[in-house]
């Protein structure tokens, strides 16, 4: 079924602004997001849900005009920790323990290695390092899209300063990475839909690495 859906799925370009998501299923894809794999648990990375009309076409115009933006219902910002901080990590840190029976010697002392790595590195790359946790989320959104039926696109082709600004990220530590729209695509005006998916043959894209016989 999940490979069914991956083939159905493709990077949708319009959509019909007239059918919008059911939050349920909105709901269901953030909570897989919510439930993605990220580097030592941390999470570090936001998604912004944005349905407001005026505040989607704001950020349309910071995107390069992409329809999308505005004729899907609910617009996706996923969103890196600018750096790694004590705070931060130490939140991590107490989340863990209320949910695992408390602080213990090897969780502390696990987290304590990680901050001498971390937090002695420059925040650019400590944000590239979130930031590629963020494109975990976003593969698992993609997926659960697909499998709630729901048409989706990924993006970078936007202007990330003018998304901080319009949705007020720098100040709460959060640099936009990526963005997802969601909506139902339009048959009629969508050149994308219905061509076939083109990708690389298995054996042109997976190398096994095999025990010598």
């Amino acid at each position: 079924m999940l490979l069914d859906r991956l083939n159905w799925r493709y990077a949708t370009k319009k959509m019909d602004a007239s059918k919008p998501v059911p939050e349920e299923k909105v709901e269901a894809i953030l909570e897989a997001v919510r439930l993605a794999p990220t580097s030592s648990g941390l999470q570090p990375f936001e998604v912004i849900v944005v349905t407001d009309p005026t505040v989607r076409a704001k950020l349309k115009d910071a995107a390069f005009d992409q329809a999308q933006i505005v004729d899907g219902s609910h617009l996706l910002v996923f969103a890196a920790w600018d750096n790694y901080t004590n705070e931060r990590i130490d939140g991590v840190v107490n989340d863990t323990a209320a949910a695992r029976g408390g602080l213990t010697e090897a969780l502390t002392g696990y987290y304590d290695r990680l901050k001498g790595m971390y937090l002695s590195r420059p925040a650019d790359v400590n944000f590239d390092h979130a930031a590629r946790q963020a494109y975990i989320g976003l593969g698992i959104a993609l997926t659960a899209a697909a499998f709630e039926e729901v048409d989706s696109t990924p993006m970078e082709g936007f202007e990330a300063d003018k998304f901080d600004e319009i949705l007020g990220l720098r100040e709460r530590g959060l640099r936009s990475v990526a963005i997802m729209p969601l909506g139902y695509r339009d048959p009629e005006g969508d050149w994308l839909n219905g061509q076939t998916k083109v990708r690389r043959d298995a054996d042109k894209f997976i190398t096994r690495v095999n025990a010598a016989n």
